[in-house]
């Protein structure tokens, strides 16, 4: 581990409320594949496309009582696993004017596609594995393979930060590609990487499953730790909620396992308090660097992890 990042992680933590960021769905409510964990559930919840046009001729402006300074532009994915941001490149202008841009770019398969979301992104997030029976069972996607996740994050590496989200237990809730996509990451130098958990889903296949053992979660950050020592580990807002997340927040935070909380538990808050952490506070997505970076470490225009 390089001393800078050693050192500022002993003493600091960052945690991000999500309240300044705005979720945008360009396919609306629509999804073609419907995978198994999610069933377009989420989507839901996004603003549409006109709904987002709206907000960002206000330059941003306040939704609900809260000040919009960003955006996260996702949507349904195709059957070969793409999402088409770019079929919406209006948007994106629109979007990117207003405020800075998260893109959940989904596969992209060529040069010129990651070149052209590069216009627009601050930063892309993309959902990450590497097991094939997930791609097919889970995902449901048709005709891809693990390499093609490993070809879109290089593609997309080249133009914009890329941080790659691992799904714990994205299988059901069981733990299976987890640990063989943070081996992949490390050998691909990533940079930062957001662990989600597992949520059973209302009306998703997987809805009558359990989320994994906390403890295994746990497992999993630590061995992410462990493989990427100078990387950004971050846990991320999609988590079940309740004493779940409360137990798993305080415990990943006293284990020093992570260096960002989204939208963090009061336990995550009051062990950082006991454990006498440095807190760093924003109120933005959790992939987008933010806050003070320590002399003689990387600024967030170097991509800096932290």
């Amino acid at each position: 581990m390089g001393q800078c990042t050693a050192g500022y992680r002993e003493r600091v933590i960052r945690f991000d409320t999500l309240t300044a960021t705005e979720a945008v769905s360009v396919t609306g409510a629509t999804c073609a594949v419907r995978c198994a964990h999610c069933g377009g559930h989420y989507l839901r919840g996004m603003l549409s496309p006109a709904e987002a046009s709206r907000l960002a001729a206000s330059g941003g402006g306040r939704l609900a009582g809260r000040r919009v300074k960003s955006f996260l532009v996702s949507g349904g994915c195709r059957p070969d696993g793409a999402v088409p941001l770019l079929e919406h490149e209006g948007l994106l202008g629109e979007l990117a004017r207003a405020g800075r841009l998260n893109l959940h770019a989904g596969l992209v398969r060529t040069e010129d596609e990651a070149r052209a979301l590069a216009r627009y992104a601050a930063a892309v997030s993309l959902d990450f594995t590497v097991d094939q029976e997930t791609i097919d069972e889970v995902y449901g996607f048709q005709g891809v393979k693990a390499s093609d996740f490993i070809r879109a994050y290089e593609l997309l590496s080249e133009f914009m930060p890329v941080t790659p989200h691992v799904l714990v237990g994205l299988h059901g809730g069981r733990v299976r590609g987890e640990r063989e996509a943070v081996r992949v990451l490390a050998s691909l130098g990533a940079r930062a990487v957001v662990f989600l958990v597992f949520i059973p889903t209302r009306g998703s296949r997987f809805e009558g499953a359990e989320p994994p053992p906390v403890e295994e979660v746990l497992r999993v950050l630590e061995g992410a730790r462990e493989a990427l020592p100078d990387a950004s580990i971050v846990l991320g807002c999609m988590r079940p909620k309740g004493s779940y997340r409360e137990k798993l927040d305080a415990a990943a935070v006293r284990a020093r396992v992570v260096d960002r909380v989204a939208v963090p538990t009061p336990a995550a808050v009051q062990e950082a308090a006991r454990l006498g952490l440095e807190v760093v506070w924003s109120d933005e997505c959790c992939v987008f660097p933010s806050g003070p970076v320590p002399a003689g470490c990387a600024s967030p225009e170097e991509g800096s992890p932290l």
